[in-house]
C-alpha cells in the first residue's frame, strides 16, 4: 500500500503556505502603534493605551472593553457563485464593527476564521484583503486570524467567514439605551443597499423565482445584479467617532442601533427602556429602489420587507432634541445622508409606525 500524505487528504501544506505569505501586507496596513507586532506568533497582540505619542494616548479612567462577533450569511453565496471574493470581507467587519459601536465604543481590532474547501492562495488573498479594507474604513487593526481547510466539510468553491471585534469605551460614556426618554429624537443614518441581511430571502427571489443571473442588467437601477448584490455594507465607525468626539463632556446620544435583520422595529426596541416607545414616520425618508425592485420581482408584501430588510436605514441614533442638527451633520460630512425619522413617546416598549 502506497503511503497516504496530508495532500491525499484535500490538504496541500506547500500551497498554504505559499497563502500565508501572501497575508501580512495585508494586516500590517491596519496597524497603529498600539499594535504589538507578533507575526507567525500564537495571538495578536494590541496595547490598549499609547501614552508615547499624543495622537494614540487615551489614558483611560475605567475602560470597559467592548466584543461582537458575526458572519456575512448567504450573501457568501453570491460572491461564490460570481467569483468575487474582495467584497465580503467588507461586510464581515462591518457587521461587527456596526454593533460594537452601538454601545458608543472605539472599535481596537479585528480577528477573522476563514474556512475554505481547498488551499487557494489567491482567493484566501482576496478574501483578506476585503477585511483589511474594511478595518482601515473602521480604524481598527486587524490583529490576526484563522484560516482552515476542511474539504470534507466544504463543497467545491465554498467557503464560510466569521469576525471578531473588540472595542473599548469609558465606563462613564457606556451608552446603552438607558438614557432614552420621551422627547428625543431618532435620526436615521442611510444604508448602501441590503448590507448582509435577509438574502435567503433575496437569492429564492432573484434565481430562483425570476431566474436571473449575476450578469444580467437591472435598466431601472442602472447596473447589474451581481454589482447590485454584492455592494458591501456601509461602516458608520468613523463619522460616529467623530461626532462623539466632538461631545467629550455632554451626553447628548442615548442610543444607538445597528439595523441589521428585523429591520427597524426589532433594531430599535432592544435598545428601548421601559416606558419608551419609538413612534417612526415612514415617510421621511425615501426608500432606496433598490428594494422596490426587489419587492416587485417576488411580490413580497410591504410588511414582510420591513420586517426583512433596513429598507434604507442602516443605522439609528437616538438623541437630545437640540444636538439632533449636529448629528445628522456629522455623517452627512461623511457623505452619509441622515433624516429625523421619528422621536421617542412615553408609552409601551415597542416601535410604532406613523405615516401621517
Amino acid at each position: 500500500m502506497a503511503k497516504t500524505t496530508y495532500k491525499d487528504a484535500g490538504v496541500d501544506l506547500e500551497r498554504y503556505a505559499e497563502a500565508m505569505k501572501r497575508l501580512p501586507r495585508w494586516l500590517h496596513r491596519t496597524y497603529s502603534p498600539r499594535v504589538i507586532p507578533a507575526d507567525g506568533g500564537f495571538a495578536g497582540l494590541f496595547q490598549l493605551d499609547f501614552f508615547h505619542h499624543r495622537l494614540f494616548a487615551r489614558r483611560y479612567r475605567e475602560p470597559i472593553l467592548v466584543a461582537g462577533t458575526d458572519g456575512v450569511g448567504t450573501k457568501l453565496k453570491i460572491a461564490q457563485r460570481a467569483g468575487r471574493h474582495d467584497t465580503v470581507g467588507i461586510d464581515l467587519v462591518a457587521m461587527c464593527v456596526n454593533d460594537v459601536i452601538c454601545c458608543g465604543a472605539e472599535p481596537l481590532f479585528f480577528l477573522d476564521y476563514v474556512a475554505l474547501d481547498e488551499d487557494d492562495p489567491v482567493r484566501l488573498e482576496q478574501i483578506v484583503r476585503g477585511i483589511s479594507d474594511g478595518c482601515v474604513e473602521a480604524d481598527c487593526a486587524l490583529l490576526g486570524g484563522e484560516t482552515a481547510i476542511m474539504p470534507d466539510l466544504y463543497r467545491p468553491g465554498e467557503y464560510d467567514l466569521a469576525g471578531f471585534s473588540v472595542g473599548v469605551v469609558e465606563k462613564q460614556k457606556l451608552i446603552d439605551g438607558r438614557a432614552i426618554e420621551p422627547g428625543d429624537l431618532l435620526i436615521g443614518v442611510a444604508s448602501n443597499g441590503f448590507h448582509s441581511n435577509g438574502y435567503s430571502l433575496v437569492r429564492k427571489v432573484v434565481f430562483d423565482g425570476a431566474g436571473l443571473s449575476l450578469d444580467d442588467t437591472i435598466a431601472s437601477l442602472d447596473t447589474t445584479v451581481g454589482d447590485l448584490l454584492l455592494a458591501p455594507t456601509r461602516i458608520y465607525a468613523r463619522p460616529l467617532r467623530r461626532l462623539l468626539q466632538h461631545y467629550r463632556v455632554k451626553q447628548v446620544i442615548h442610543g444607538l442601533a445597528h439595523i441589521t435583520g428585523g429591520g427597524l422595529e426589532e433594531n430599535v426596541v432592544r435598545i428601548l427602556p421601559e416606558g419608551c416607545r419609538a413612534v417612526v414616520d415612514r415617510s421621511t425618508w425615501e426608500v432606496p429602489p433598490c428594494f422596490r425592485w426587489l419587492q416587485g420581482l417576488g411580490e413580497i408584501d410591504e410588511a414582510e420587507m420591513f420586517r426583512v430588510f433596513n429598507m434604507g436605514i442602516g443605522f439609528v441614533v437616538i438623541v437630545r432634541p437640540r444636538f439632533a442638527a449636529t448629528a445628522r451633520r456629522f455623517f452627512r460630512k461623511a457623505a452619509m445622508a441622515a433624516w429625523r425619522i421619528g422621536a421617542i413617546e412615553a408609552g409601551d416598549r415597542s416601535l410604532v409606525w406613523n405615516s401621517t
